[in-house]
């Protein structure tokens, strides 16, 4: 090493000259102190950072942390591997990021519900950021932002109560019908049953928003192409992103993935703003002013009174941003969901046979 240094710095460690031997050597000395005098500070820095006791977990690499030993593939198994070696909880450095994995139904419980609150902040991935108008909606804006509150109390409050739910069964359960029948219709032909789901899902969340189908062609064209842009989304969500665990490259979107973001975002935008004008239409043409309004109906009138002090106020990119939650949220899970159901079921032709029966006792 001392060889290889000389090799490298031949003029700091050559003493051999008296006239230059006294400089060099305070200069190195110097040089020695400082590298570990920002060590030190950096360590100091780092440990005031991590108050907490933390999980046990892998050492990675200075700078990049684990992230060279993920891979991009099969994160799952990754992480149940670690598990298997760490235990249900244990912590991993992703570049600069600091991130606690858990793996056990009895530790999700603790997150997720008893400790909501706690575990509620969190930094955005930028896609997400790009696909929710600026953090403009319920999933990824902040907990401590009084504009999150607000959007949650008009959720709570106009369309996850008993009375709207109730009110909107009967367009659920058509869509639901609508769906069986299609299924009943293509008896013995192989049917798409991600596709079927999400069509499912995507009818009866439009129906509740909106108070009934999209019209004709126009929706036909919005369903296909919300259903492509969903798809395209969450795959760029789920897609690791250098830049979310350096910001400092941030600028650079060494992947790309910010502006397939972007460029994905532009149609859903688009998309959601024919939803929009299907709702204007739908409100224009209500004979009575003392109809109840539809839920995006509510949204547009609170966004078009925002500066009234008895309203709510939001702006069109919080409405946007609530309608890409529901439009997405609210189908793709239902529809990984399905897909995932059936392919264990399929696994297990007995389960299958008792799921049949029950079906047929209970349904008929």
């Amino acid at each position: 090493m001392l060889q290889t240094a000389y090799n490298l710095n031949p003029w700091l460690l050559d003493l051999s000259k008296p006239k230059d031997g006294l400089f060099r050597a305070v200069l190195s000395f110097v040089m020695v102190v400082l590298a570990i005098s920002f060590w030190h500070l950096w360590f100091v820095k780092k440990s005031k950072k991590i108050v907490a006791q933390l999980p046990p977990g892998p050492r990675g690499l200075p700078i990049v942390g684990y992230l060279p030993f993920l891979g991009t593939d099969n994160l799952h198994l990754s992480f149940a591997e670690l598990a298997a070696t760490y235990g249900p909880i244990f912590k991993l450095w992703l570049g600069n990021k600091l991130c606690v994995v858990i793996s056990s139904p009895e530790l999700a419980k603790e997150v997720v519900r008893d400790h909501d609150v706690t575990f509620s902040e969190r930094d955005p991935p930028i896609a997400a950021q790009v696909a929710s108008f600026g953090c403009n909606d319920i999933a990824f804006d902040s907990y401590s932002n009084t504009r999150w509150k607000n959007k949650r109390k008009v959720l709570a409050t106009e369309l996850l109560t008993n009375a709207r739910l109730n009110a909107c069964y009967g367009l659920r359960r058509e869509q639901v019908m609508n769906g069986l029948k299609d299924v009943y219709e293509n008896v013995g032909k192989p049917i798409d049953i991600g596709k079927w789901t999400y069509l499912v899902a995507l009818n009866a969340a439009i129906s509740m928003i909106l108070g009934g189908e999209l019209p004709g062609e126009k929706g036909a064209t919005i369903e296909g192409n919300l259903k492509e842009n969903s798809s395209e989304s969450m795959v760029l969500l789920g897609k690791p992103n250098v830049s979310d665990f350096f910001p400092v490259i941030a600028r650079f979107d060494i992947q790309g993935i910010e502006r397939g973001m972007r460029k994905i975002n532009q149609q859903f935008n688009r998309l959601i703003e024919s939803v929009i004008e299907v709702a204007i239409d739908k409100e224009k043409d209500k004979k009575s002013s003392e109809q109840k309004l539809g839920f995006l109906e509510l949204l547009l009138h609170l966004e078009r009174n925002n500066n009234e002090d008895n309203a709510s106020p939001l702006t069109m990119d919080e409405v946007k941003g609530l309608l890409v939650d529901i439009l997405v949220g609210g189908t793709d899970t239902t529809t990984t969901m399905v897909e995932w159901t059936m392919a264990e079921l399929m696994q297990h032709p007995e389960i299958m046979e008792k799921v049949k029966k029950e079906l047929s006792d209970v349904v008929g």
